[in-house]
């Protein structure tokens, strides 16, 4: 899609169009937008190759890795980068209690992994948060405390189980 047939979607509930000018080129990796056109310095660049995770974000609610995807295959469509969830969002209030940052390039592309994962299974397993975490790489922590604030997170949204617990 060329600048001139207008290119548009939404960020973090912000409408981006080529016409206005804040998309310089189609071609852009989304990545690079949110870095260096839109100041969501958030997301980060690990890899640059789609294997660790770290630049994750979703797109119309799945997860993808931004380092991978042009900005004109997003025309349309609606882009979240960790700015654009809540502070008060469970995720990111779980990995707070859980101490479960240590450097952090890993941690917005895990939040929004974990988001993705609660937004179509409210209430995973271990193993299902293992399976939906498992693109997203950490060097530092051992992945035990992000497990927790994931299950910690969804333990916040369930429904109360009859009889208090």
């Amino acid at each position: 899609m060329s600048l001139g047939q207008g290119l548009a979607f939404t960020l973090n509930g912000r409408t981006l169009s080529a016409a206005e000018g804040s998309i310089a080129s189609p071609s852009m990796r989304l990545l690079d937008l949110l870095r260096l056109q839109a100041g969501f310095t958030g997301t980060k660049e690990g890899c640059g190759e789609g294997e660790c995770g770290a630049c994750a974000v979703l797109v119309d609610g799945e997860l993808v890795n931004s380092c991978l995807v042009p900005v004109g295959q997003l025309h349309g469509r609606s882009v979240t980068s960790i700015e654009g969830l809540p502070r008060t969002d469970p995720l990111v209030e779980g990995f707070a209690r859980a101490g479960a940052t240590q450097c952090g390039i890993c941690t917005p592309g895990m939040v929004l992994a974990a988001r993705a994962l609660l937004d179509r299974r409210p209430d995973p397993s271990l193993d299902e948060v293992r399976e939906a975490l498992a693109g997203n790489l950490c060097r530092c922590t051992g992945y035990a405390r992000i497990y927790s604030a994931v299950l910690d997170a969804a333990a916040g949204v369930r429904p109360p189980v009859e009889g208090g617990t």
